[in-house]
């Protein structure tokens, strides 16, 4: 009689913990972009920013995820930083980083961006969450020794953290007029798209190796 008990609770848990796996594996993939303007999507229409071209070109290819854009026009490094503690609440099982923009046009140290950085990808791997971090160039309005320190952050940051990397997040798009608004610095629907295929790659990388490890 004990033997048959145990043998029927044994194929519960057993039942139970296929199911939960089946629905682990049913779950929605939550990527949490956090960024400025060139995130949020400035001057763009609604659903034609970076994160949401990401969205769509995920789920066009089969994936099920869903995207938070936490992308907002004016962050600087340590803005993120400070928002990073409440949108981890989403529990996201990757991330994108791309700030540092703003830090650059206003001139804040690069060592200052470099910390604020490092601190946001040290919580997001206490949190086993992989990370695409999109790197920053200075525009040089500050000299060419501010330019170099300020350039060398990203690529320290990506080889310190063993985070994925893309070297230049407006590559092949900044300083192209046809590809950027008016003002020169944010990309229009063209230059989103554009910058969404320098990310794409990296970030299903990512989607797959998660993936795999369910």
């Amino acid at each position: 009689m004990k033997a048959s008990l145990a043998a029927a609770l044994a194929a519960l848990l057993l039942l139970m913990s296929v199911a939960a796996s089946a629905a682990d594996s049913a779950r929605p993939l939550t990527i949490l972009a956090v960024g400025d303007s060139l995130f949020a999507g400035y001057g763009l229409p609604v659903g034609q920013s970076v994160p949401d071209l990401l969205e769509q070109r995920l789920r066009r290819d089969g994936y099920a995820v869903r995207m938070i854009n936490a992308g907002v026009s004016g962050d600087t490094a340590a803005d993120g930083l400070t928002r990073l503690p409440w949108l981890l609440r989403e529990t996201p099982d990757i991330a994108i980083l791309e700030l540092g923009a703003n830090d650059a046009l206003t001139g804040n140290l690069p060592e200052y961006v470099e910390r604020n950085l490092g601190v946001m990808l040290d919580m997001l791997a206490e949190k086993n969450i992989p990370t695409l971090l999109a790197g920053m160039r200075s525009l040089a309005n500050f000299g060419p020794a501010y330019a170099e320190r300020f350039d060398a952050v990203y690529p320290r940051l990506a080889e310190k953290h063993g985070a994925a990397f893309l070297p230049f997040l407006l590559e092949g798009v900044a300083m192209r007029p046809e590809l950027n608004q008016g003002d020169g610095i944010h990309p229009n629907a063209a230059g989103a798209a554009k910058v969404a295929d320098n990310l794409y790659p990296l970030l299903k990388g990512l989607v797959d190796k998660v993936l795999a490890g369910r």
